[in-house]
């Protein structure tokens, strides 16, 4: 089962190719590559253009709203999602709260551009 961090990342960006098990080239001591590289962390600018270029984010407010980032890229926005999407960043203590949406966009847009895109091992699953 994905997290829910996880699908808005790869929504925006794709699935990381490096995130994949390679093959082994042949030799016996060639070993497969199971984890992903790391990426140089990118701007908020960065992220914001990239989401920018989804279908449909001009008839949302993505920009301020964990609602309608979620909405663009097609993932439930229930109080239950967004909750789990809190514990996935580390906050126990989410309430659905106006203060604790606008902290949520910010967690999240933030995350993704301090990974590069990739989903940090720790938020997988």
């Amino acid at each position: 089962m994905m997290g829910i961090f996880s699908s808005i990342s790869e929504a925006i960006f794709g699935k990381d190719e490096d995130d994949k098990p390679k093959p082994t080239e042949g030799t016996p001591r060639a070993k497969a590559t199971t984890g992903p590289r790391a990426r140089a962390a990118i701007s908020r600018d960065e992220v914001e253009r990239r989401i920018a270029n989804i279908p449909g984010a001009d008839k949302l407010n993505w920009k301020t709203s964990i609602v309608d980032l979620m909405k663009l890229v097609k993932i439930d926005p229930s109080y239950d999602n967004r909750k789990q999407l809190a514990r996935e960043l580390g906050n126990a203590d989410y309430s659905g709260s106006a203060e604790d949406n606008i902290k949520l966009h910010d967690q999240v847009i933030d995350q993704i551009a301090k990974s590069g895109g990739v989903v940090p091992a720790h938020l997988k699953d």
